[in-house]
């Protein structure tokens, strides 16, 4: 059976990104046998780009391929970098240090709603510095895997699509949804990258 849409798709990768040496290559993430990538070709769940690398392939293939940052999570954007008015993540006047500290990320909702994810940069008695940009924003990203499995999504797969399920959730950041169920695909990972799929968040 060909990768097409609907079908599940169930892979290993790994992803690396530029090292800081020419040619070097940084290990970001990975989706074992034990753990694999699961997801549902064609619904939005992985970076269109990533799916196009994989269209056709059968359980057994191998696949070697990059996707530019244009293709991925876009150029890094200095302007999201925000200061934040500390009382904004204040509780009764306390801040949530079990939330709130340098290097982790949070859950935010921007003017229309939506849900966003921010790092924490930095923390000071006034203000908290939050970075919107994807954690593979301006990365080019190198995937190296083979695929495990391929088989007609089920009914119940389906229908948690739009039954508020998780949607978006590659495995290593490359969905574009956002959670933490290991359903998802995210294997062992925490969900640092604003939605398990290569960027398993």
């Amino acid at each position: 059976m060909k990768i097409t849409s609907n079908k599940t798709v169930l892979a290993e990768y790994e992803l690396f990104v530029d090292g800081e040496k020419e040619g070097e290559l940084e290990l970001m993430e990975k989706a074992t046998k034990e753990q694999p990538l699961n997801f549902i070709y064609g619904v939005g769940m992985m970076l269109p780009k990533f799916e196009e690398n994989l269209f056709g392939m059968e359980a057994g293939s191998a696949f070697d391929f990059v996707i530019n940052n244009e293709d991925a999570y876009g150029q890094y954007d200095d302007e999201s970098v925000l200061d934040l008015d500390r009382a904004i993540f204040e509780i009764d006047g306390k801040l949530d240090e079990e939330m709130i500290f340098e290097g982790n990320v949070v859950p935010l909702m921007d003017n229309e709603g939506n849900r966003i994810n921010a790092q924490i940069v930095s923390v000071n008695d006034t203000h908290v510095k939050v970075d919107l940009n994807h954690p593979l924003a301006g990365e080019n990203l190198h995937f190296k895997g083979n695929v495990i499995e391929v088989r007609e999504a089920t009914e119940k797969e389906l229908a948690s699509l739009s039954g508020g399920g998780c949607s978006g959730c590659g495995d290593g950041g490359c969905g574009e949804g956002d959670c933490n169920d290991d359903s998802c695909g995210c294997g062992d990972k925490e969900d640092k990258m604003g939605g398990c799929g290569c960027g398993c968040n």
